[in-house]
Order: C-alpha cells, then structure tokens, then sequence
C-alpha cells in the first residue's frame, strides 16, 4: 500500500514540476513581450521585400538564437534565401484574329525575358467564359505546369485588372508561362503576340531553426507560422495606415518562437523538430512552398501551422480548431494527450472556406503530411467574422495574452507523443 501510495504521490509531484516548467517559458508576459515588438509600427506591416519584413526577420532569428537553435541543413545561419524574379513588360504588341494586342488587354504570368508567339501551337488553350466564376477558373491556372493561353471574356474585365497586377508580382524561377488576352472573341483563328520584359532579382527568407532528435534525427516535426503581413496602406478616419497584423500572423510566430524555447530547455525530443516563420503568405505562400520542397515529405511525421489565435474562438477560451481534422488521425492523437485538461481541440467549423488548402500547411498537406493549422480565428461571414482580419485595426491591443498562453502551452503538450515518437499521425491522402 505505502509502494501504491509512493508512486502516486511521485506521479502528482512530476506533473506539477511539468506545469511549473511550462508556465515559467510559456506564459502571457512572454506572449506579450514577443506580440509587441513583431507588432510595433517600426516593422512597417511586415510587408515582403520591404525594411520592416527584414527587421522582424532578425529578430526572430535572435530569438531563435536565444534558445540555441541549430541552423538548418548546411545553412550558416537562420536564413533560409529564397531567389525570385519580377518581370516588368516594357512593350506588348500582336493581334488575335483581328483585335490588337497590347498592355492593356494582355497579362503574362512568366519568368521569361521575351516571348514570341505566332500561333497557338505548343500552349493548351482555356477560356474563361461570361458565366464562369473568375476566380475559381482563374486562380488554378497558376499551378499549372504548361504553357498555356487564356482568353478572358471582356465581361471579366475589372477582375482582369486586378490579376494583371497579380501576374507582375515575384515569383519563383519557370520554364512556362500563361498569357492572360482579355478579348470578346472566344474563338480566334490566328494569334501573334511579342513580349519584352525587364527581368529583376528579388529575394525573400523563411526563418529556421533546428532542435535535433535523439533517436530518431530522420524524422521531422514541423512547428510553423508566417510572419509577413500587408505592409502600408491609406490611412483611415479612425486607424494609422499601419497593417500592423498582430493576430496575422504575429500571433502565430509568437507561438513559433515560444515553442522553440520551450522544447529547447525540455531538450528531451526524440525526433526532429523544426522551426519555421514562413515569409510571403499573404502574396502566395511562396515561404513554405520553397521549405517544403527542401524535405523529403516522407521524412515529415506532421506539421503544427499556427495562424491567428490571439482571439477566441466561437467556443470562448481555453479551445481551438484544427483545419483537416478527418484527414488524418492527428487531431485525435493531440486531444488523448490533453485528456484531464481544460483545454480542448474541435474541428475546423468552417469547411465552406477551405481553410486547409488556404495556409502555409497546404503544401506540405498536398504531398501526403499530416500539416494541419491550428487556429481560433473567426471566419464565418459578416458580422460574425473577425472585426480585424485584414485591416488596420489588427493590433496587440485586441489579443487575449493570457488566452493565447494557454493555447501555446496545449499546443506544446498535445505533441509530446508526437515529439517522443510514441505516436505517429496518419498520412494525408496525396492531392493530384
């Protein structure tokens, strides 16, 4: 009986060494120290290719240092550099059928110098009709992997605009291109276009940093969350021009950062784990699609992607929702380890959204990984939707500190079988 007793008392007096360990790293003082600087207005929104972008940037690698980070892969620093290419048209001439072409009514999306095009030979051909919804026909064009031409229906004429704008945006190196022709004539006989374009190199940089496992160095868990946001707008009546993005995504990169030293002074992991603030979420995700194309995803056991849980979520504190939740078994794994907690995980109760495919765990997700968001962010339609999402209202002063605590510290108990190697999270169906 004193044996039963002994063990018992043992029991109660490691979890409470466990909960004073984690309230002393993780708790809503820390939170708010973090949230406030990745915040402030000197980090001008966060903006990619912007000075405010670079300064958050260093910061979140001084803390990475602080906890005594690896750096990742052969990297020598934190840095993870990813090279991108602006093409600028300077001149935009053809015709199709009997209609000119020129900069107005022509939009390429291309890492190419000069394109010369004298038929339709050679490029899959799509329209995008009067009644066809823009943006989903649009949109995943951009995936593709071919050359292609797509005419645009003149009735599509505002939104072309819009994607024009879209098309001069960075983006990764390509060996194809697609050539938007906003035209009433769905059905040319004879197309010539020619572009000539300005070619600049812009960079972008993920922040990474290492704890390695102990017995199982090869298998990777990813902790993640994006620290770009929109940068500097007009000024309204009520608010300064700063997007300051404190729950977009600050929020989640605080997290990041108090994970990262939580599980670094733990140091007991067996697997691998990986932390990331991904950069250009907001222009197209190109931050995790370059880190994810770094790693075998074989070797990724799951993915913790944190976005915007510095509110409540519809089912008040102390709760959260994980996007996916019936794509893999995970979901599952992280609630039995918060059994006996106040703390509970729910699925994601938006599905009319598709927030899973909409984060920087999609890419990863794509390829068969268990990479889930975990997120309280209220994404219903208005009015019941997030008051700050996306404005300039998105400041430190509208978070919960001691809520967002609470959330970091399940996230940081919900993985331990995951961490430990105990539990291994079912694969996500591959998408095509």
């Amino acid at each position: 009986m004193k044996k039963i007793l002994l063990l018992v008392c043992t029991g109660f007096i490691s979890l409470f060494s466990f909960a004073q360990k984690i309230d002393k790293i993780i708790n809503a003082k820390e939170v708010e120290r973090i949230e406030k600087i990745l915040s402030a207005d000197d980090m001008q929104g966060r903006k990619t290719f912007t000075p405010g972008i670079d300064k958050a940037a260093d910061f979140i690698a001084s803390e990475f240092e602080k906890s005594k980070l690896q750096f990742f892969e052969n990297n020598t620093n934190y840095f993870q550099v990813i090279s991108m290419v602006k093409a600028k048209p300077l001149s935009v001439w053809g015709m199709l059928g009997n209609d000119t072409l020129n900069m107005n009514n022509v939009a390429a999306n291309t890492t190419d110098a000069e394109i010369n095009i004298n038929s339709f030979s050679d490029y899959e051909v799509v329209s995008v009709k009067v009644d066809d919804n823009f943006s989903k026909t649009v949109f995943p064009l951009f995936e593709q992997e071919k050359n292609m031409i797509i005419l645009v229906d003149t009735a599509h004429s505002r939104r072309f605009k819009s994607m024009q704008r879209f098309t001069g945006n960075a983006k990764f190196k390509s060996s194809v291109s697609q050539i938007f022709i906003l035209t009433p004539n769905l059905n040319p006989t004879s197309l010539t276009l020619h572009i000539k374009n300005e070619l600049s190199e812009q960079t972008l940089k993920n922040v990474v940093g290492v704890i390695p496992g102990k017995s199982k160095k090869n298998e990777y868990v990813v902790f993640g969350g994006h620290y770009d946001h929109l940068g500097i707008g007009k000024p309204d009546k009520n608010m300064d021009s700063i997007y300051n993005g404190a729950n977009d995504d600050a929020a989640g990169t605080t997290a990041v950062i108090m994970l990262a030293k939580y599980f670094s002074k733990l140091n007991n992991n067996e697997r691998t784990l990986i932390f990331v603030a991904f950069t250009a979420e907001e222009i197209g995700g190109f931050g995790s699609r370059y880190f994810s194309q770094q790693l075998n995803p074989d070797s990724v056991i799951a993915m913790f992607n944190i976005e915007m849980i510095g509110t409540e979520s519809k089912w008040g504190t102390n709760s959260a929702y994980i996007t996916g939740y019936e794509k893999s078994d995970m979901g599952k794994i992280l609630q039995a380890n918060l059994s006996g907690s106040k703390f509970h995980f729910e699925p994601d109760p938006y599905p009319k959204q598709n927030l899973f495919y909409r984060s920087d765990n999609a890419t990863l997700a794509e390829l068969g990984v268990p990479a889930h968001t975990i997120s309280t962010s209220k994404m219903e339609e208005a009015p019941n939707n997030e008051p700050n999402y996306h404005k300039q209202s998105d400041e430190i002063g509208t978070l919960d500190m001691n809520n967002m605590a609470e959330i970091i510290k399940a996230i940081a108990i919900s993985s331990k079988s995951i961490i430990s190697g105990k539990d291994t999270p079912s694969r996500i169906e591959k998408r095509k």
